[in-house]
């Protein structure tokens, strides 16, 4: 590093460099070798130059901060605000979970032979179709045959709260996003640091908040991966309304809510739906991570096979997580068929 040890002595900065520890700093393997030989370290050639990284700049100069003094800074202010965090967000929170242990108490609780039957006639009415009631029972029968009922329902439970709650705050999100460009610009980089950061990552503060055995630790991670998509699309499909007919809508004196509910909202509802459709898979998709930190259901199951190398598990798990998502997004495409159909009507 001899060429940034010039360079820090260019600067002056020798004394601040020599001053803090300097000469008590680690040597390398390759100063330790020359010490003992009595050489000196060669200098570093222009070819092998390392980028000026921080740790490069610290073995140069040991006064200067290493890369993991960041990362512990980083830990440190978070750990800090930690309690005063959790004091505040705890109260907020805690609905959630009540909504996700009140669902996975009614799913397993119930008995079978009434929650299938709702099950497809919940289907049936957001779709018309006898194809897919056909589709949903055969598929919910096949995963009870192979004991993988509980799991199944403990899973479509989560998905049902948290997409429910995603719809509830991304669609007003999504419209007030849609009135005002300076929300828009504001909330943007919000929505692509949330869309693009790994799944994982989503837990890593959680779990510093919350205890493991709350249900809310995923709920939240589930709410804040998938709410996404629906925000996104109820933006769009606000945008995209003709201006004519919003003109049409102010001729006939129609007010601000009005043209929300009875003309914006019911010519975007192929957005929103779309926004609904990917949402739900995306809570899916989270649910098999959020085992990890204690949520139950089929993610579980692939958690044991990865962690105990049960193949058979983990590979009949992920074929049951692929049914429920076949159905999931059957159902949801159906119904949003059955809006475009009634709009062209």
């Amino acid at each position: 590093m001899a060429t940034y040890q010039s360079a820090f002595n260019a600067l002056g900065l020798k004394d601040w460099c020599a001053g803090d520890g300097g000469g008590n700093a680690p040597m390398s393997m390759a100063q330790l070798l020359a010490k003992n030989s009595g050489d000196k370290v060669a200098d570093t050639s222009l070819w092998d130059l390392p980028f000026p990284s921080l740790d490069a700049l610290h073995k140069a100069c040991p006064a200067w901060p290493q890369s993991r003094e960041l990362t512990k800074g980083l830990e440190h202010a978070f750990l800090n605000v930690k309690d005063s965090l959790s004091l505040v967000l705890d109260p907020i929170t805690q609905p959630l979970s009540w909504c996700l242990d009140g669902a996975l108490y009614v799913m397993q609780n119930t008995p079978w032979w009434i929650v299938i039957p709702v099950l497809m006639a919940v289907v049936f009415l957001v779709t018309k179709s006898w194809k897919l009631v056909g589709l949903v029972a055969a598929s919910i029968l096949l995963l009870a045959f192979i004991d993988y009922y509980t799991y199944a329902m403990q899973t479509l439970a989560i998905i049902f709260v948290c997409a429910f709650l995603c719809v509830l705050l991304g669609v007003p999100i999504g419209i007030a996003m849609a009135r005002s460009d300076l929300l828009q610009r504001l909330l943007i980089p919000v929505l692509d640091m949330l869309q693009t950061l790994p799944p994982f990552v989503y837990l890593i503060p959680l779990i510093f908040l919350f205890s493991v055995t709350e249900s809310k630790l995923y709920g939240i991670a589930i709410i804040l991966y998938a709410i996404v998509p629906v925000v996104r699309l109820t933006n769009l499909g606000i945008r995209l309304v003709d201006k004519e007919v919003i003109e049409a809508a102010d001729a006939f004196g129609m007010t601000e809510r009005q043209k929300l509910y009875k003309v914006q909202i019911p010519l975007a509802l192929p957005n929103i739906m779309a926004g609904v459709n990917q949402t739900i898979m995306m809570s899916l998709a989270m649910v098999v991570i959020a085992s990890l930190v204690s949520a139950p259901g089929l993610g579980v199951l692939v958690l044991k096979g990865i962690r105990n190398l049960e193949l058979g598990v983990g590979l009949v798990s992920g074929l049951g997580i692929v049914i429920l998502a076949v159905i999931l997004d059957r159902v949801t495409k159906a119904s949003l068929a059955r809006i475009n159909a009634a709009q062209k009507a």
